[in-house]
């Protein structure tokens, strides 16, 4: 969350409401945003406690894993008027991040990583944060309105409200689904002072389609429109930071950064967009990398290579981990070993036991002969040597 400092010094334009959703509207399509949508910020009451109440369950129920924040906050995080009483408008953003082609095809090349499409190109944070940004310098050079700036690192539910803006509707994968750009947005907001003429929500087009639930690797849907964290491979790969349950090792294929295909199966994409602007275009070196040599990274590598870029978030440890396990599902024993081998022997207890997994697939007798003689010495490595493939 940020807030903007009164800077200027010429006195505020006039506008009506109508006038002012207008010229914010305008201004954002101009920064580059794709869709831009009106909320109330006051929400009734019924619809305060039905958001607490599912935010609660969520908790009560462990889905939200290791990512103990979604627990923290949550009468803010149902309602945005409580989380700024001045707030009267949600103004809601969204960029387009469309893929060219199917993201799911990756995961056929088993020598290389597979990478959520979100992830390949320019952090999204900081893209959406320069453009919010700007856009609420618009709103207090010109109008003096308050404002306060969200992406997704503020207890704000984001996709409610985009689905209250008319951006599109929260699908049974629990993402927003758009009819125009499908399953691809980013979406940002801005708290405004200033009471706007709403746009329309948008209502459930779902239907009786199951394709999102229906493609997941691991089951992570306990039911339509709920999500089990801990059973996401996306949650999996970049929150959880200690040793995957070996329960999803083998889902996990090369997916070493999240995962799209509860995404990707939506029938909404056949009118998704591709995405435009440099921003979001992937890096040809995200695309498909090969898994060899991101398992050769040390943490200045690591660092070098994904600067700007959301991964480096996780930081080398965790992303070695989950190369480590692709490796171990490529099927390619002679291609994979050396790398594995190496990491076998790397300062990180984390990496040192995604590697023996990877090691016992690839090559279980070795496995058995070596086992009986490791000299690891950290207790969860050892776990791994002495469990049974």
């Amino acid at each position: 969350m940020a807030r903007l400092p009164p800077t200027p010094k010429r006195p505020p334009k006039q506008a009506t409401p109508l006038e002012l959703r207008d010229a914010i509207r305008d201004e954002a399509l101009r920064l580059g945003f794709d869709a831009v949508g009106f909320a109330a910020a006051t929400l009734k009451p019924e619809a305060r406690a039905e958001r607490l109440a599912q935010l609660t369950q969520f908790v009560e129920l462990g889905f939200q894993g290791d990512m103990g924040w979604l627990g923290e906050r949550t009468p803010e995080r149902a309602d945005p008027a409580t989380l700024w009483p001045d707030a009267r408008t949600v103004v809601s953003l969204a960029l387009n991040y469309g893929p060219a082609v199917d993201p799911r095809t990756a995961q056929e090349q088993r020598a290389h990583g597979a990478i959520s499409v979100y992830a390949q190109g320019r952090d999204y944070h900081e893209v959406m944060k320069t453009k919010l940004k700007a856009l609420g310098r618009f709103i207090w050079d010109n109008y003096r309105h308050s404002i306060k700036v969200f992406v997704d690192t503020a207890p704000l539910m984001e996709k409610p409200s985009a689905q209250a803006a008319g951006h599109g509707w929260q699908g049974k994968h629990t993402n927003l689904v758009s009819r125009r750009f499908g399953s691809w947005l980013f979406l940002g907001e801005l708290l405004l002072s200033a009471e706007l003429p709403v746009d329309a929500g948008e209502s459930d087009h779902c239907g009786q389609c199951r394709a999102c639930l229906d493609s997941c690797p691991t089951a992570a849907f306990p039911a339509p429109y709920r999500l089990d964290a801990r059973r996401c491979i996306s949650y999996l790969t970049i929150e959880h930071e200690g040793a995957i349950d070996r329960e999803f090792r083998q889902a996990l294929g090369n997916r070493i950064y999240g995962c799209d295909d509860c995404l990707a199966a939506c029938p909404w994409n056949k009118f998704a967009q591709t995405a435009q602007g440099a921003a979001f275009l992937p890096r040809p070196e995200l695309t498909a990398p090969a898994l060899a040599d991101l398992a050769s990274l040390d943490d200045a590598g690591f660092r070098r290579r994904f600067a700007g870029t959301a991964i480096k978030r996780i930081g080398r440890d965790r992303f070695v981990r989950n190369v480590a396990y692709a490796l171990g599902n490529s099927g390619a024993a002679d291609a994979a070993l050396p790398s594995v081998e190496r990491l076998l022997e790397d300062p990180s207890p984390l990496v040192r036991g995604a590697a023996v997994w990877a090691f016992s697939q690839l090559a279980p007798t070795e496995f058995e002969r070596r086992r009986g003689s490791t000299k690891e010495i950290d207790s969860g490595v050892r776990a791994e040597w002495e469990a049974m493939t």
